[in-house]
């Protein structure tokens, strides 16, 4: 896999894939704009170099023409964010999108449609891709968070640039991130999983129970492995199918000689409610009624221990339900604890829709030392998966 480093894009045109499917307001404002800003290193090398970027990207899961998801929505803040002036076409590929291409000037951006007004793109058309391919001269992969999936844009294009295709900045960060935790990482190697399902992170840790030395497993998850050992757990979520999956996953466990750290106590609820009344239980002998709803005092001071004593850490999913306020104190405590061990010269990898948005909401993001950017694409990383869009830049 080549670095777009490796290079000069000197006069030349580039087509980039970036992943700017971003959240629009009801003013169709931008309100996160941290994917534009994420591609900016990758989009300014071309710049820099003399070329002209032709940003590629899909936005929502539009059914035809959607004008709410219109990639045009972005162009101030993308203007905004790489100080130039952005044109935008009305359309992907065609006549109007070629004169436009043709036409640009140097430190100009073009921003092509959404991707996904086409089904061609998702379903990975090959003439589509050909057709895109047209417009540039060389191609940058810098949508991390689309890699998984065998789109046009992103699987099939590549082919057609055999000796002029690139990894951006950001993919490459994110490939080199993940890959200190699976396979370079100093140890001690921790991984913390939270989150409501076992049955969602079957695989990841199925994939990671040989790499790490430790394991934390909270949130909801927690629950199946108690109950499974025999704990009465109230009316916490469980996944009753999953117990005997939960126990071969501690078995495994042993016979690698990772340590499993689950929650001692919990802070439980007697409603789903952040109004609800709360009291700390032992994980194993939740009342009936109450549900453990956060991790508790005695767990949060095992988990410090563990996270400050490693050197490598990968955090994926809560260890509470942190969007209430009343149940937020598990997993921000977390946050402190990666932040501290980071600070102390751990490499901390943070992934996965809800610990991204966490560290977000309680602003651990400058605190750690990656936060990814796709969620889905860094699931199946972790599960040992080789993403296809990845796959064909090399």
């Amino acid at each position: 896999m080549k670095s777009i480093y490796h290079n000069s894009f000197n006069n030349q045109k580039v087509l980039i894939r970036v992943d700017f499917n971003v959240p629009l307001n009801d003013k169709k404002e931008v309100t996160d704009n941290s994917r534009i800003i994420a591609a900016q290193k990758t989009i300014q090398k071309v710049l820099n170099d003399g070329g002209i970027p032709i940003l590629m990207s899909h936005l929502g899961r539009p059914k035809g023409e959607d004008p709410n998801l219109s990639l045009a929505h972005i162009v101030p803040e993308v203007e905004k964010i790489l100080k130039v002036n952005v044109v935008f076409t009305h359309q992907v590929i065609g006549n109007k999108t070629t004169e436009a291409v043709n036409t640009s000037k140097h430190n100009q951006v073009i921003l092509l449609e959404n991707l996904r007004y086409y089904k061609e793109e998702k379903n990975g058309d090959e003439n589509f891709a050909k057709e895109l391919s047209k417009l540039g001269d060389s191609y940058i992969n810098d949508a991390f968070g689309t890699a998984h999936r065998a789109h046009a844009s992103t699987a099939v294009i590549a082919k057609f640039f055999p000796n002029n295709k690139f990894a951006g900045d950001l993919l490459l960060k994110e490939v080199e991130s993940i890959k200190k935790v699976m396979e370079s990482g100093e140890k001690p190697v921790l991984g913390i999983l939270g989150g409501a399902k076992v049955s969602s992170k079957i695989t990841i840790i199925e994939n990671i129970i040989n790499k790490v030395d430790k394991l934390i497993i909270g949130g909801g998850m927690a629950f199946t492995f108690i109950k499974a050992q025999g704990g009465e757990i109230g009316n916490s979520i469980c996944e009753d199918d999953k117990t005997p999956l939960a126990l071969s996953i501690l078995k495994s466990a042993k016979k690698n000689k990772v340590e499993i750290l689950l929650p001692l106590d919990v802070v439980c609820a007697d409603s789903f409610s952040n109004s609800a009344n709360k009291k700390v239980c032992p994980i194993d002998k939740i009342p009936k009624g109450w549900e453990g709803m956060d991790a508790g005092p005695e767990s949060l001071n095992i988990f410090e221990k563990a996270i400050i004593s490693s050197k490598t850490i990968l955090w994926n999913g809560p260890v509470g339900v942190f969007e209430m306020e009343s149940f937020s104190k598990g997993t921000i405590s977390v946050g402190e604890y990666v932040s501290k061990s980071t600070k102390n010269g751990s490499f901390s990898l943070v992934g996965g829709g809800d610990s991204v948005a966490a560290v977000k909401q309680f602003n651990f993001q400058e605190k750690v030392s990656y936060v990814s950017t796709g969620g889905g694409a860094m699931l199946e990383s972790l599960e040992g998966k080789i993403l296809p869009g990845i796959k064909a830049l090399y």
